[in-house]
């Protein structure tokens, strides 16, 4: 909605916005771009007579803001039909659905996009380094959306994804989540299939030929060409051949189209998956009319995404790292990213099971396995209050013996992750959350008269900074 709130500025409309809570980064850009931010919905805020409400998928019937649009007769409307209705028409729309990998794939292909002198248009769930907004409306014909499978409103239960008809279909992979709306995978495959039904048979959908609930997406019928990745015969990646200049760097990868060796890369991004949705990307791009050299090229210059993996800061040896995991898939695969650039250090992963799906437990039995690869995990699990669990994370976490540590608080996970950090450790924050402001509060505490924990000499094992 932050992100729709920039469009609209851009678009030359007046724009302002409530919610029950703003906090950074979205907060932060919305007020430099000049969006006045109001805190909670209270119906006075009818009297500031817009022209259109767009009402976000959070509001419920009771909402007294909502309520009072109701009967007031004023207008409203989804932000995805919004967007599909005036600003997509006429564009070369190129979106990127899946559970996992959307806001980093989409950020790749805008800036490829960009670096290539398109000036595209986007609309991504995260805030790109290079461009540091998530939305920009663009001049050129190109327009990169994150295509969500979450409904749009209380009034519109489709998938946010299929007002967009996409030219350029990057489909990352399906697995079952959002719990909250959906049953069942195979709920979220014929939401995808209605997905497919928007392509136009002169666009191209680009697919991940390893996942098994996307070939039985394609299965139920596909009108448009099909480009897969992650597969020999398609696009896809190898470690980077011995001798070639950059084959050094441990991040360093081939991109190859069949047999064909397009270049390498050296990736900002740590992980596997990463160099998955950077294939993604580049056959994305091409598809748009990028050279797929220039494309390889523009990868090398990425900077990430904000919450992706994000350097929060260094103190005292200590590394804290913020990360928008919270789906199993997700927080594994982050885990992995951050061991391939660690090495032997100690990672320390934190959870805020804060999601919908994850709140209501529908995960909790692979959870354990999700975080196999941090060396101690704290999990934040209270009982009470907006955040409580329906389930129980020691539970849920007790294969993972005196690895793992469950806190009511932040305050007590605070304590008890300062009580344990030694030099060269890396605290990996995992949350679709602000998770308490708890990245700036362990640096702060850190930083502090006495240092936490690493003012003392490291314990033994410790890995030197």
């Amino acid at each position: 909605m932050g992100g729709l709130a920039r469009l609209a500025l851009a678009a030359g409309h007046r724009v302002t916005g409530c919610d029950a809570a703003v906090y950074p980064p979205m907060s932060d850009q919305l007020r430099a771009a000049g969006i006045t931010l109001i805190e909670g919905y209270g119906p006075e805020q009818m009297d500031l007579r817009p022209d259109l409400y767009l009402i976000g998928n959070v509001v419920t019937r009771g909402n007294p803001l909502f309520e009072a649009i109701l009967d007031s007769g004023a207008r409203f409307a989804s932000g995805p039909a919004w967007v599909g209705e005036h600003l997509l028409p006429g564009r070369h729309v190129v979106a990127v659905a899946g559970t996992h990998g959307k806001t980093t794939t989409s950020s790749m292909i805008a800036w490829i996009l960009s670096e290539a002198g398109r000036d595209p248009g986007f609309l991504i769930g995260g805030v790109p380094v290079d461009f540091e907004t998530s939305a920009r409306l663009g001049s050129s014909a190109h327009f990169v959306i994150e295509a969500d499978e979450y409904d749009c409103a209380l009034f519109d239960k489709r998938s946010k994804f299929v007002h967009y008809f996409p030219s350029t279909l990057v489909l990352n992979n399906l697995e079952f989540d959002h719990a909250d709306i959906f049953p069942d995978l195979a709920a979220i495959e014929t939401q995808f299939h209605h997905l497919l039904r928007c392509v136009p048979r002169k666009g191209q959908v680009i697919v991940n030929g390893r996942d098994a609930a996307l070939a039985r997406v394609l299965a139920r019928g596909v009108w448009s060409p099909v480009q897969a990745f992650d597969t020999a015969e398609g696009w896809h990646w190898r470690e980077a051949p011995e001798g070639n200049a950059s084959a050094a760097r441990t991040d360093a990868f081939a991109v190859h189209r069949g047999d064909q060796e397009i270049g390498v890369v050296s990736l900002a991004l740590a992980g596997d998956h990463n160099r998955s949705n950077a294939v993604a990307a580049v056959a994305a791009a091409v598809h748009c009319g990028v050279e797929a050299a220039q494309a390889l090229a523009a990868l090398a210059r990425f900077g990430g995404v904000r919450r992706r993996l994000e350097n929060r800061g260094s103190v005292a040896g200590v590394t804290v790292y913020d990360d928008f995991a919270h789906h199993p898939t997700a927080i594994a695969t982050t885990v992995a990213g951050l061991r391939r650039r660690v090495g032997a250090g100690r990672i320390i992963a934190l959870l805020e099971p804060r999601s919908n799906t994850m709140k209501l437990g529908a995960m909790q039995a692979l959870i354990a396995g999700s975080l196999e690869g941090a060396d101690l995990v704290f999990c934040y699990g209270p009982r009470t209050g907006p955040h409580a669990l329906g389930w129980d994370p020691r539970v849920a976490l007790q294969s993972l013996g005196e690895r793992a540590h469950v806190a009511e608080t932040i305050d007590e996970l605070v304590a008890a992750l300062l009580a344990v950090l030694r030099p060269g450790d890396s605290v990996l924050a995992m949350s679709n959350g602000s998770f308490g402001g708890v990245h700036a509060r362990i640096l702060a505490a850190l930083a502090g008269p006495h240092g936490g924990a690493c003012a003392h000499a490291p314990r033994s094992g410790a890995v030197a900074p």
